[in-house]
């Protein structure tokens, strides 16, 4: 049981992405995000983010460069599991992706993406070949225009492939949204499944479940002793969160967005691995609160 939902939560996680055309294209966005942990454990994230569309000489055309920063911060209260925790304590992760997508016909368009990222703890010194990680995306978006406006719907096909990962194998892409009436709007798949009410162009509710994850390279590996299995070492860190939530968003402009979201995780695992991405010890595996807030300008 325990490996099948460990594979489901492979899947979600693996299939999740941001696509820049399904709901409106995030040029900046800002957060901070902090998901309280068993035993005095904690977890909390800095993000920084911005995706800068170019338009090219074809109309519909556009080559999409983005960037995007993280900060985690995990601290490690409870010792009972893991008396080392130096070098447990902070994770950065910076990338760059460069994508294109073009008009097709009958209201389908084509997007691709391609991007790497060096995600670490940065124990020791300089950038080594295991910080980096290699993410690549293709995928079709179909949209759909009603008469009466704002409703509208788009649907999301496509596959991504990341290295290193816990499942080396291209991995679909599914997402559909509607917008079916004027206060009202839903979206099925990764990486959140929402229904959303608009009060009025300022304000919105929505209800959700979604993910939040991060992964990272150990410069040093840590060798641990595991009951029953002896020795083994740890080569990388990672967190997947599945979580419930209400999110509240207040635009300030048409383009720019407060957003706050609180919930409760229904899966929350943080894990050491190996270098074939092999669970060595569970660090927390305890469902908390979560919350997360920033700004977004977006189009």
């Amino acid at each position: 049981m325990m490996k099948i939902k460990y594979l489901i939560c492979l899947f979600i996680c693996s299939c999740s992405f941001h696509c820049i055309w399904s709901q409106g294209v995030n040029l900046a966005r800002l957060e901070y995000a902090y998901i309280p942990q068993a035993n005095d454990n904690e977890y909390s994230r800095f993000r920084i983010e911005t995706n800068l569309p170019i338009p090219l000489k074809e109309k519909g055309s556009y080559l999409i460069v983005s960037a995007d920063y993280r900060y985690n911060s995990l601290v490690l209260e409870d010792k009972m599991m893991l008396e080392d925790v130096e070098g447990l304590d902070s994770f950065q992760t910076a990338g760059l992706e460069l994508g294109y997508t073009f008009k097709m016909k009958n209201n389908w368009r084509f997007g691709s993406k391609l991007g790497m990222k060096i995600s670490s703890n940065f124990e020791d010194s300089g950038i080594k070949s295991d910080d980096l990680r290699y993410t690549g995306a293709i995928y079709f978006v179909k949209s759909y225009e009603y008469d009466e406006k704002p409703k509208m719907a788009r649907l999301v096909m496509g596959v991504k492939y990341t290295t290193p990962a816990s499942i080396n194998f291209p991995l679909p892409i599914l997402n559909y949204f509607k917008r079916f009436h004027t206060n009202w709007s839903f979206s099925v798949g990764t990486p959140k499944s929402n229904i959303k009410y608009y009060f009025n162009k300022k304000h919105t509710l929505q209800a959700f479940v979604g993910l939040d994850r991060f992964y990272a390279n150990l410069q040093n590996n840590r060798s641990i002793l595991v009951e029953g299995q002896g020795v083994q070492v740890a080569e990388n860190i990672s967190m997947l969160n599945i979580m419930g939530a209400l999110g509240y968003e207040h635009y300030f402009t048409e383009h720019l967005l407060f957003f706050l979201y609180t919930g409760y995780t229904l899966s929350n695992e943080i894990r050491l691995r190996n270098a074939d991405q092999n669970d060595i010890l569970f660090i927390n595996d305890e469902n908390t609160g979560y919350f997360r807030g920033g700004i977004k300008f977006k189009i």
